[in-house]
């Protein structure tokens, strides 16, 4: 069924009432909430004062945005249009759980992020305690609207596919809970809803206190699930909106005095074993449920993975985003990473680093040097009982690669040489010096080594720079590229307000991985059977343009080889996905002896980093 929305121009305040209503000719007419909701996004009564709202109080908000939602009991029987709205109050509400209340103000529409955020709206009425009349106490709140087989069932693959023309849901014309999450979500706005007990943890509890799951243990969701009990993103068509996240921002107005944080902590793959009862609200780009009571759980079974040694004549080669460390981070973290990389990932033979800020860390003093944020990694892998490594790196120019001001994070190498390993230096490499392929006649070199490739190209403008640097083992020539592309933090969000989402970082990763292609491409010109990886934070998805661009230069991305259900490096409000990879050239694909995403961190809800590191076993036989 396809609704057609209320014109804007609907006004009540103007409606002549019969007499005994209570209320005179001309004075804002009494509404009730479905007819502020609407079947839209946007309120069809914006702008508009309203009087004589009434609604239980079902559950109230004392900091922050302070104020309380509220529930006609009855409603209108159109499930089209939700019956519950948040009233902003500006301070904490005098009315309490269970009043029934009548609400006098002005509807509003409430965007975070301000009005050129891409954020959806929150339908609201503005009004003040003096406002609210409160009417009687103590009763029985609606029955909560049951996220599940035993209620209503989101759409399971589709957030919207009405939009594509104006690509602003605000202003389109078509407005379909029965089959666009989006729209789904919106005709709950405000109401108190239900996942009963049984829900599958597929997001861990993030630092600000939310958890994603599935309602019935995700029984009837459609996307493909992992081995440990996350679930895959279904690629661009796909983003499983069946997915629902849970805030604690009710939970944490409840205890004096104010907790940062009041969900427990949950790992991918906990089952909450009681239901999760709360208004639908919308923050941080997302629908999400104000749990109004502490969830309990079966703690999830997942245990940290650990990595195969390598053999005789196997090199082992990893990647890993250590998550902005710097030389003023606390010890625990140096040490959580160093045991990362001696327990779990066997203390690989060479190491692509991503996020190695400089020494000062996020102190934007024009400090650019890294040697003791480096210096700390290395003495802690020493510590946890893993070999002497070595790095090579190249500082930036100040504030020009991202990230945090002031904190200048770099890529680079950490390797060990007691298995054969070593690193062939050809100084000269700086921060905006490109290193260059020569031809030789025992194959191709690098002009710098380390070196940055092409670091003035465009496409890296505010993006980390890719390194470069020439290696041996064991008689044999490697040349290894190790990147960090720019994030996706630009992109519209899945639940925003422009649908379908475009995402604008694409076009620096598709040129920043031509970049690294090209460059690929001038090695295996000089010699087509070379020893070449590139590794790092792709910063997006397998299947994706930016990796079919890095390709093109003559590599494979070694997720591939994995079974498709164990494809994802990261997991992002539930969505358990790839960007971090490592890729080879035909030579090394065909000395491929495994590879593996060793999970450590994202399904955990304590981490030393939110990446999971990447390793791949290579035998490296046969001539030099």
């Amino acid at each position: 069924m396809r609704i057609r929305r209320l014109a804007l121009g609907l006004a009540v305040s103007t409606l002549t009432l019969i007499a005994g209503a209570g209320y005179a000719v001309g004075d804002p007419a009494p509404a009730t909430i479905s007819e502020i909701q609407g079947a839209s996004h946007i309120s069809p009564l914006l702008g508009e004062s309203v009087t004589g709202v009434e609604g239980v109080v079902t559950a109230r908000r004392t900091a922050g945005g302070r104020g309380f939602w509220f529930q006609d009991p009855d409603g209108d029987g159109d499930d089209a249009t939700s019956d519950g709205v948040f009233v902003f109050l500006n301070q904490a509400p005098s009315a309490q759980i269970g009043n029934v209340v009548r609400v006098s103000g002005t509807v509003s529409e409430f965007r975070s992020g301000g009005a050129t955020s891409t954020n959806l709206t929150i339908t609201q009425i503005n009004s003040s305690n003096t406002n609210v009349e409160i009417l009687s106490s103590g009763n029985p709140l609606p029955l909560p609207i049951v996220l599940g087989v035993s209620g209503r069932l989101p759409p399971t693959e589709k957030i919207d596919d009405d939009s594509e023309t104006t690509r602003d849901i605000e202003v389109s014309d078509d407005y379909d809970p029965t089959d666009d999450a989006i729209d789904f979500y919106e005709s709950l706005e405000g109401m108190i809803v239900r996942i009963n007990s049984g829900a599958a943890v597929v997001g861990p509890t993030k630092s600000f206190g939310e958890i994603t799951v599935l309602p019935d243990g995700g029984s009837w969701a459609t996307g493909l699930r992992t081995p440990r009990g996350g679930i895959l993103l279904g690629g661009y068509t796909d983003p499983n909106p069946e997915r629902v996240q849970i805030d604690d921002e009710i939970l944490r107005d409840q205890i004096t005095p104010r907790p940062s944080i009041a969900m427990p902590d949950m790992d991918v793959g906990a089952v909450v074993t009681s239901p999760i009862i709360g208004p639908i609200d919308y923050t941080f780009a997302n629908y999400k449920i104000q749990a109004t009571t502490i969830p309990t759980f079966v703690p999830s079974s997942i245990e940290r993975e650990s990595a195969t040694p390598p053999r005789d004549q196997e090199l082992l080669v990893a990647t890993f985003n250590v998550e902005n460390l710097s030389a003023v981070s606390p010890q625990a973290k140096f040490d959580e990473l160093a045991g990362m990389v001696v327990d779990n990932l066997s203390s690989p033979d060479l190491l692509g680093i991503e996020e190695i800020q400089d020494d000062t860390g996020p102190t934007n003093d024009g400090a650019v040097d890294a040697s003791q944020t480096w210096t700390r990694l290395i003495a802690a892998i020493q510590a946890a009982g893993g070999p002497l490594y070595e790095y090579r790196q190249i500082d930036p120019v100040n504030n020009a690669d991202g990230g945090a001001p002031g904190s200048n994070i770099r890529v680079g190498f950490l390797f060990r040489t007691d298995r054969g390993l070593s690193f062939i230096d050809r100084p000269g490499g700086d921060a905006t010096t490109s290193t260059s392929v020569i031809a030789n006649p025992s194959g191709p070199r690098l002009s710098l080594s380390p070196g940055r490739i092409d670091p003035n190209n465009p496409a890296y403008f505010e993006t980390r720079k890719s390194l470069a640097g020439e290696f041996r083992f064991r008689g044999k020539k490697l040349f290894a590229i190790v990147v960090h592309f720019s994030s996706k933090s630009d992109d519209q969000p899945l639940f925003g307000r422009f649908q379908p989402p475009t995402r604008f970082s694409e076009i620096a990763r598709h040129g920043q991985a031509q970049v690294v292609a090209d460059f690929v491409e001038d090695i295996r010109a000089v010699d087509p059977n070379a020893y070449v990886v590139v590794l790092g934070d792709i910063n997006d998805f397998e299947f994706s343009e930016t990796v079919g661009i890095l390709e093109s230069g003559g590599t494979t991305t070694f997720v591939d080889t994995m079974p498709p259900n164990e494809r994802y490096s990261y997991v992002f409000e539930g969505n358990s996905q790839v960007l971090d990879q490592i890729l080879g050239s035909d030579s090394i694909l065909a000395r491929l002896v495994e590879y593996d995403v060793v999970h450590v961190n994202s399904e955990f809800a304590v981490q030393a980093s939110d990446h999971e590191p990447s390793v791949a076993r290579i035998k490296m036989i046969g001539e030099p």
